[in-house]
């Protein structure tokens, strides 16, 4: 891990997802470059292990496709840091693996309240405070997947293709008041949530990159905490893609 000393010196952010995978590995560059952390996600054990390994100035178990347990983590995290300067939106499920015609409705539902709901929750919750401030930088989490669709994955397609779309509408509503926020388009990476797939859609999703290989978390914490930063000044209600040349615009 490359450490950019003292790049997050005096700012604080929320990272969603953050007990395990790219929200983990994102929070400890954080913390590393001088940033204090507030982690959230489902799995409380996971959080309590995370938060030690992190070095997180605290923890928040909440399902962030419940809109007003996001409320009150967000009014926790401006007591626990002061203030809100970065969020990472990195909480997201898969979702069955099935076409759209035997899609079943309980997993289209679940997937769209955590993937798109619940990221509209985070952000909705945490631009006042960053609005209050002048200052902000949001990093949403999306997919190759909401580029370019991938069979028997409709619903995880349909949540990151609106993640990118709700991205530019809030990047522009946003644009000249000191917040910038963007999407992270990554392709298929090692990490904890690839075991909510069968290896057969892995399989599939690693065919389609030309670099023959899935992504490392690393990689995609490395943009997170460009993105994240006062380096990106100048890029917003945008993508950038960590996609090994699967996507190229």
């Amino acid at each position: 891990m490359t450490v950019y000393a003292g790049r997050y010196a005096g700012r604080s952010a929320v990272i969603t997802g953050g007990a395990s995978g790219l929200g983990k590995d994102v929070a400890k560059r954080i913390v590393a470059e001088g940033g204090q952390v507030v982690l959230w996600d489902m799995n409380a054990d996971a959080l309590e292990a995370a938060k030690a390994e992190v070095g997180a100035a605290g923890v928040t178990a909440v399902d962030v496709s419940d809109a007003q347990a996001v409320a009150a983590a967000a009014e926790a995290a401006v007591a626990t840091l002061g203030r809100i300067d970065v969020l990472v939106c990195s909480a997201g499920i898969t979702g069955a693996t099935a076409p759209v015609h035997d899609y079943p409705i309980d997993s289209w539902l679940q997937v769209v309240g955590v993937n798109l709901n619940g990221l509209f929750f985070c952000n909705r919750a945490i631009v006042p405070h960053m609005l209050a401030n002048g200052y902000g930088r949001i990093v949403n989490v999306a997919s190759v997947a909401g580029k370019e669709g991938n069979p028997n994955a409709s619903a995880y397609s349909a949540t990151k293709a609106g993640v990118i779309g709700l991205t530019k509408s809030l990047g522009k509503e946003l644009a000249g008041k000191g917040i910038i926020a963007n999407a992270l388009t990554p392709a298929t990476f090692e990490s904890p949530i690839l075991a909510q797939l069968p290896q057969s859609q892995v399989d599939y999703m690693r065919s389609k990159i030309p670099m023959g290989r899935l992504g490392e978390v690393h990689e995609s914490a490395a943009m997170v905490c460009f993105m994240a930063s006062e380096e990106c000044s100048f890029t917003t209600a945008s993508t950038f893609d960590t996609s090994g040349g699967r996507t190229t615009y």
